[in-house]
């Protein structure tokens, strides 16, 4: 069974408290996300990771314009050592 099958299996076989605590973890990253595209926030490459649940590093290395969700991430500016990105709303 390749990966993506036994992530299914696994997220079917946990209990639905689980589940729905997963899903409102999910639902307020978006509403995060949400919040920082409306009011035209920049965020540094950690702060998007964290909110990715991703490593920074995996934010660095995307480039300077993807997706990722409902929003398109662009590279802004560098301020000191720290890059920062905005998020754009795409429906």
């Amino acid at each position: 069974m390749n990966d993506l099958n036994s992530g299914i299996v696994d997220d079917q076989l946990l209990p639905r408290e689980t589940r729905m605590m997963q899903l409102s973890h999910l639902i307020e990253t978006l509403r995060i996300a949400e919040e920082v595209a409306t009011k035209g926030y920049l965020i540094s490459s950690s702060e998007l990771a964290d909110l990715m649940d991703v490593n920074a590093s995996a934010v660095t290395s995307r480039g300077d314009h993807w997706s990722w969700r409902n929003w398109v991430i662009s590279r802004v500016r560098r301020e000191g050592n720290q890059i920062l990105w905005q998020l754009e709303r795409v429906d």
